[in-house]
């Protein structure tokens, strides 16, 4: 939790929700104030929340014209597949999570197949270039890393074997150059801003955590602000 109390956490949340329901202010009181509670008890970093609730408006939202407020207890399954997918990307184990205390307590969500992935992440490279978040530095790789994924979409639904295997480790050197032009273009000042973000997501989770593994979940998150900042898909694939 940091610095930060469980009512000021809960009152963050009562904020954003509200704006989320177009100002309709739905409070987050009773057993909503224990289930939001709970999420800061486990140390869910705010901004995982906050994607977690974003997730369960837009497919609310695609269901066409919406009928009522938003309670926070319908996001709460959106939630924990925003904030279990944040702790993997981070390499965070239950025994790093305060609010775990069984093997099977982590949710699990369904893995994608590669071909699939690839499209994805074809299609968040062209959106990030069309959004402006990407300078003009960053033509030339992103035009060969789209170059190889197209192929290697089309190739990868009868990859097998080893040649599956050289193309998941492709895909993990090409991520690596993304993220590595990326922080290229970071001045001084953002990398102390991204730094100083990365470990306030993670203040809830350090006081258990060994130093090497705070420093390894450390870089995980700053790479996955950077991604976030400019708006990258992860390329490679667990």
């Amino acid at each position: 939790m940091g610095t930060q109390s469980v009512d000021e956490y809960c009152r963050e949340i009562e904020t954003y929700l509200c704006r989320k329901n177009d100002g309709h202010l739905i409070r987050v009181v009773g057993p909503s104030f224990d289930l939001v509670s709970a999420w800061a008890e486990r140390g869910l970093p705010l901004k995982v929340a906050f994607r977690g609730i974003d997730r369960y408006f837009e497919r609310y939202y695609a269901k066409g014209q919406r009928r009522r407020p938003v309670r926070i207890d319908f996001c709460e399954a959106d939630v924990l597949d925003v904030f279990d997918e944040w702790r993997r990307a981070l390499g965070l184990t239950a025994a790093a999570d305060p609010g775990l205390s069984t093997p099977d307590a982590p949710r699990s969500t369904p893995r994608s197949s590669l071909p699939s992935h690839l499209e994805r992440a074809v299609l968040r490279l062209t959106q990030a270039r069309a959004g402006g978040s990407l300078g003009a530095a960053f033509d030339g790789v992103i035009d060969r890393v789209a170059r190889e994924l197209d192929t290697a979409r089309a190739d990868a639904r009868g990859v097998r074997g080893e040649a599956r295997q050289a193309l998941l480790k492709r895909l993990i050197a090409l991520d690596a150059e993304l993220l590595e032009q990326a922080k290229a273009t970071l001045d001084e000042p953002t990398r102390a801003s991204l730094a100083r973000d990365a470990e306030e997501e993670l203040a809830g989770f350090r006081a258990a955590m060994a130093p090497e593994a705070f420093a390894r979940a450390r870089e995980a998150a700053i790479d996955r602000l950077i991604r976030e900042r400019f708006g990258l898909p992860t390329i490679s694939i667990s």
